[in-house]
């Protein structure tokens, strides 16, 4: 992979190496329909060639916004970095208010959109983005200019010549992209990421990859705005892995099934979602089918990796196996050989289940700013430690500043923030970037995440609280779906905590408790109070007395990014979270 310098260069390494008939599969009109290699080069060629023709040039900015990761996106990158021209991807999920910002701050030329929604919300804000010429689709809209006027218009390739000059220019230095962070407070920040930030940690990052290459399948269903999945993507490229695009978060147990991939990634949320459907199904069991579904899972939150539960754990883990998590392999299609794990902290537990049932959840470390990987997990070589985010990658220097804070210097670290020298210079010290989160690296160098440095807080008793620690802790009980702890200056931790209502309507079904019809009438219900209360006291005694969460209050509405509880990458949006129950808060510091 030498010869890989630019991002650009990914496809054509594949071209050279590993030709697939099958490098981008999206499904369309429920049909899976593959692009292969030299097809994705073709058609990245025809999009350069048109977007040269429509006057894009070096260092031009085009927005990219879809709901979901799919063929044209790819095209679209490729095209659009060929020219020298930056790749501005946006969420899908912000305001209109947050897309004319990016848009203005980034000052992007043209904007591609997936879908409808996407185009109106787009089309709402665009009077005010002055310097935004057009907006084109990938979906047919009524009204809207198709992706395809720009494939039509790059089809006479007499101006290759062109697009290869602009290539050549292009150096493994230059800016690729401005990937703007959701942040959880303020306005985002315009993370500029150069060819060989992405490139080489894309590179280093296959040192991690337990895949056989040239014939193994991704499915994708990260958001590809993210660098975490973008960066995933030319990785995929560089080894030769096939790339399914997942058509929705619903659809995805359909998806695995179709595809059978052998490598996927995902956020702790998806597999909590998935253990906790495992759990709800093993629940309605009954007999000796509901005992044995029960002993297995007790089993697997004991693992440890590499034999070290000794033989007779190994060999009842065997027989687990055979009778219950062979079924959990084939219900993610029972070819999966990892499952890269990033953008939040896993829960130990599932680590252990799920690594018990030779699901190889692998969890890794990174941030936008470093492109993103810093370090992760890996099976092979006891490269693997649960409770930790793995060792670093490669060319990777990370070292624990005097307060915790973890400091970072390698290849992937960002160029700057666009437009942003202050803020550059806090987080650029020395060589170093400073992640805001703390964390220590144990004796055989593996990395361990403790909280974010900027959440942790002080009580008025002068006692630091690491909500994130609480949080997942609390996370662990079938009654908690989200829990945000709260308690800076104040005199205890306390807790908002949005319930699992699909869960508590079973549990109240079955305890044959009315809780009433709506989610603000289920959380005033005393029995469900009651009862969230144990689960909170019984997670409250693996904490110091100071840290306990000492009182919570039940919200009556699902935490979510459309109404700004979560970032998109699904993180607390801890300032909005707090001034959405103001009044919760004020209940329970009695304001």
């Amino acid at each position: 992979m030498k010869n890989i310098k630019r991002l650009f260069d990914f496809p054509y390494y594949q071209l050279e190496n590993y030709e697939l008939e099958e490098a981008l599969v999206t499904k369309y009109d429920g049909k899976w329909i593959a692009t292969s290699t030299r097809s994705y080069i073709d058609q990245a060629n025809q999009i350069s060639r048109g977007l040269l023709k429509m006057g894009v040039n070096a260092n031009d900015k085009v927005a990219l916004i879809s709901t979901t990761n799919r063929t044209e996106w790819n095209i679209m990158d490729i095209g659009i970095m060929q020219l020298g021209a930056q790749n501005v991807p946006i969420y899908p999920t912000i305001s209109e208010e947050d897309y004319a910002y990016i848009l203005n701050h980034s000052e992007s030329k043209y904007c591609f959109v997936s879908d409808k929604e996407v185009y109106d919300k787009v089309m709402a804000v665009k009077d005010q983005v002055p310097l935004l010429k057009e907006v084109y689709t990938f979906n047919d809209v009524n009204k809207a200019k198709s992706w395809r006027e720009v494939l039509e218009l790059g089809k006479d390739n007499s101006i290759q010549s062109e697009v290869e000059a602009l290539k050549a220019k292009v150096t493994e230095d230059d800016v690729a992209t401005i990937i703007y962070t959701s942040g959880t407070t303020g306005k985002p920040k315009g993370v500029l990421l150069s060819h060989k930030n992405i490139a080489s940690n894309a590179i280093n990052s296959s040192t991690r990859l337990p895949t056989e290459t040239g014939k193994a399948k991704a499915l994708s269903f990260l958001p590809i705005c993210h660098i975490y999945e973008r960066m995933l993507h030319y990785m995929y490229q560089a080894n030769g892995v096939s790339i399914h695009f997942a058509e929705s978060i619903e659809a995805i147990s359909d998806n695995l099934k179709e595809v059978k991939p052998d490598v996927m990634s995902a956020v702790p949320r998806l597999l909590e979602k998935i253990y906790d459907k495992i759990i709800a199904k093993g629940s309605d069991l009954s007999g000796i089918k509901k005992a044995l579904f029960f002993w297995a899972v007790d089993l697997g939150l004991k693992y440890k990796p590499y034999g070290q539960n000794g033989w007779w754990y190994e060999f009842k883990l065997n027989i687990a196996n055979k009778l219950i998590f062979s079924k959990w392999q084939e219900a993610l299609g029972g070819n999966l050989r990892v499952i890269a794990s990033g953008s939040a902290a896993l829960q130990p537990r599932l680590a252990r289940v799920f690594n018990a049932a030779n699901i190889r959840v692998m969890e890794g470390y990174g941030l936008t700013e470093t492109s993103p990987v810093i370090a992760v997990n890996d099976m092979r070589d006891h490269g693997f430690r649960i409770g930790t985010v793995g060792k670093p990658i490669p060319e990777t220097i990370v070292k624990i500043a005097e307060d915790g804070e973890i400091l970072v210097k390698g290849p992937q670290v960002m160029k700057s923030y666009y437009k942003d020298e202050e803020k550059t210079n806090e987080a650029l010290v020395d060589g170093f970037f400073h992640t805001g989160d703390i964390g220590e690296i144990d004796s055989d160098g593996f990395l361990k995440i403790t909280d974010r440095k900027k959440e942790m807080f002080k009580t008025s008793g002068g006692k630091y609280v690491a909500p994130q620690i609480l949080e997942n802790t609390m996370k662990q009980s079938r009654f908690i779906e989200q829990i945000m702890v709260i308690g800076e200056g104040e005199k205890m931790p306390a807790a908002f905590i949005q319930p699992n209502f699909e869960f508590v309507i079973e549990w109240a079904d079955r305890k044959e408790i009315n809780l009433g019809n709506t989610p603000q009438e289920i959380v005033k219900n005393n029995d469900l109070i009651s009862r969230i209360e144990e689960e909170v006291t019984y997670y409250n005694k693996k904490f110091g007395n100071w840290e306990k969460i000492k009182k919570f209050e039940l919200t009556g509405e699902i935490w979510t990014i459309e109404d700004g509880h979560l970032t998109p990458t699904l993180k607390l949006k801890r300032r909005n979270i707090k001034e959405r129950y103001l009044n919760l808060y004020n209940k329970i510091y009695g304001y």
